[in-house]
């Protein structure tokens, strides 16, 4: 059933997307009379974070092809004319999800002496019921098996992104979180390490300046090449004399004329600048002072990440746009916009014409008309759980890898690992995302990284390889010998795929044709970086373009800064208080 909505708007938004929700919040933090729309019955679009449960009904949905009615019967003015909307542009392909275990009905039965024995009260029958589903999932040592059924069971504790990315302590995103306020309804939680791959094995690298100096892989000369170098991008930047003649080189150029030693070229290339022998100098130099300027704000490493996934952020803007009067309508597609004198007058949604000075809409309801380009940058994307973290810790760490590739057409992958106090899994569990340029499938171009991080075979139902429920694994003293060469086995074990989920993203990149009428903003989806930058400061491009003197959100308020108009100021009454001087008067007069 259809409400009927306000017919007249400031500014429409199609689509709870990064950019489009930051624009909305934008918008009606000015005053601006905001319309919010989705299609889908949960915020974020491509951006969105799903429990298991939330993400298995995404790919049904998927897989039913939801398009757009095609039983939209228009009446236009003369002059006008009807774009209907498209779902195209947001097309999400090659789904291809695996279990790698099995259900609780496959485990092999239970002998006589462990099972319930039966009894006449009915609760008594229900507790061996669920003692026995729990001693059929351990093995001989106590180990909980994971299953498939186990794992549903616990779809509440899972929280798994779309598109996962980190923030920069210093980054754009971060910034306007908390200038406008918003960070307030957020968390974040540090990411603990940043990792490599050097040597056959992958290492922490140093992040800080007391980490590069406790380093023992890194000689003192090498501490100091590496500080000059860093320093070197920090304070002077891409465009200062020291990159004269590298204008148009590779990063890598610039770097083999440092005389630096191959482990000091390794954590600049691929840990700290996360660059290729293709990077250009200056976006080398950029993203290696990018990096350098967020550490030490929050942690060891320049990194944050959103507690219960990245499709938290879109819903933060979405909070605060609706506290200053924004309309929020889920549920709600748009079917088409009408437009005429070069602009667009208004939308149809459902039996509704609803009219409007700025459209600003997802490009996964462009009608074909307008776009120029369906864009390139299209993204590859590997989601799994695992039963053990990539690098064994003494403690859970929330790990970021950038993987370079390994041969010609092959794309860099990055890689970030999450564990239950991130929220994204449940104890003993892992959740690994990677995610690079699409090239073929994504299960195609990440084969390589899987195949080198991870085991992914089936599980034999009656063999348990590792306990579960641990991050390290400690030796039994009367065992000290034996267990000490197990535990080394168990360090260079990969962690075991439970589940998989590839999947394609569409581009980021799709653009407006010259034709589009000036007061539709396009807001794209997921980008490739690692942070939200792109989705910042496009937001900020468009609110800018709609509202040229107005200030781009400004500090909210906190609750108990709002006075509603008519209401008296809560709390006591204070007379004036005097000053000094009246004080003193007052006290020759007495």
């Amino acid at each position: 059933m259809e409400d009927d909505l306000p017919t007249e708007y400031d500014v429409v938004v199609v689509g709870t997307g990064m950019t489009e929700s930051i624009v909305a919040a934008a918008a009606s933090r000015i005053g601006k009379k905001v319309l919010h729309l989705d299609s889908n019955e949960y915020y974020g679009g491509l951006w969105a974070t799903f429990n298991f449960d939330g993400l298995q009904k995404w790919i049904e949905d998927l897989k039913a092809a939801k398009s757009v009615s095609n039983d939209v019967d228009i009446e236009v003015e003369e002059g006008e004319k009807f774009l209907k909307a498209s779902n195209q542009y947001s097309t999400v392909e090659n789904i291809e999800e695996t279990w790698f275990i099995i259900n609780d009905a496959d485990l092999p039965a239970l002998s006589s002496k462990d099972t319930q024995t039966e009894s006449t009260a009915e609760s008594e029958a229900t507790d061996a019921a669920e003692k026995a589903d729990d001693e059929k999932s351990e093995n001989k040592d106590g180990v909980k098996h994971w299953t498939i059924d186990r794992i549903k069971k616990e779809y509440r504790r899972f929280n798994i992104d779309l598109a996962p990315k980190l923030l920069f302590a210093r980054g754009e995103l971060v910034e306007l979180l908390i200038s406008s306020n918003i960070a307030r309804y957020a968390e974040f939680r540090a990411v603990s390490r940043v990792a490599t791959y050097m040597d056959g094995k992958l290492i922490q690298v140093p992040c800080s300046r007391a980490d590069v100096f406790a380093n023992k892989t890194v000689s003192v000369v090498e501490k100091r090449m590496l500080m000059q170098l860093l320093v070197s991008c920090m304070e002077q930047g891409a465009d200062s004399p020291e990159f004269d003649g590298f204008r148009d080189k590779t990063f890598l150029e610039y770097l083999n004329t440092k005389n630096l030693t191959p482990i000091v070229k390794h954590y600049v290339m691929q840990a700290i600048a996360m660059a290729t022998d293709k990077t250009s100098c200056r976006d080398g130099v950029n993203r290696t002072k990018h990096f350098l300027n967020s550490l030490g704000r929050y942690g060891n490493t320049p990194f944050l990440w959103p507690m219960y996934g990245s499709g938290e952020l879109p819903q933060c803007f979405c909070r605060l746009c609706a506290v200053f009067g924004g309309v929020y309508c889920l549920k709600r597609q748009l079917d088409g916009v009408v437009v005429g004198e070069d602009k667009c007058k208004a939308i149809i949604t459902g039996k509704q014409r609803l009219a409007l000075e700025h459209l600003v809409v997802g490009q996964g309801h462009l009608p074909p008309e307008i776009v120029a380009s369906a864009g390139e940058q299209k993204i590859s994307r590997g989601i799994f759980i695992t039963d053990r973290s990539i690098m064994q810790g003494e403690k859970e760490n929330l790990t970021l890898l950038y993987y370079p590739p390994e041969e010609p057409g092959q794309e860099p992958v990055t890689l970030i690992e999450l564990g239950p106090l991130t929220n994204a899994c449940p104890q003993g569990l892992f959740m690994i995302h990677m995610t690079c340029k699409r090239t073929k499938t994504a299960k195609e171009d990440l084969k390589y990284v899987v195949e080198k991080f991870l085991a992914s075979e089936a599980i034999e139902p009656n063999v348990s390889h590792l306990p579960t429920d641990m991050h390290t694994q400690t030796s039994d003293k009367a065992h000290e010998g034996d267990e000490k060469s197990e535990e080394k086995d168990i360090e260079n074990l990969k962690p075991r795929v439970l589940w998989s989920l590839y999947l394609n993203l569409p581009a980021s990149d799709i653009k407006l044709s010259n034709s589009a009428p000036k007061n539709i903003h396009l807001c794209s989806g997921p980008d490739l970086e690692l942070d939200f930058d792109f989705a910042v400061n496009q937001a900020k491009e468009i609110f800018k373009t709609m509202y040229p003197d107005d200030d781009f959100l400004p500090r909210a308020p906190d609750p108990e800064e709002i006075v509603l108009e008519g209401d008296e100021t809560p709390g006591p009454k204070f007379e004036d208080v005097p000053s000094e001087g009246e004080k003193a008067d007052l006290e020759k007069e007495e």
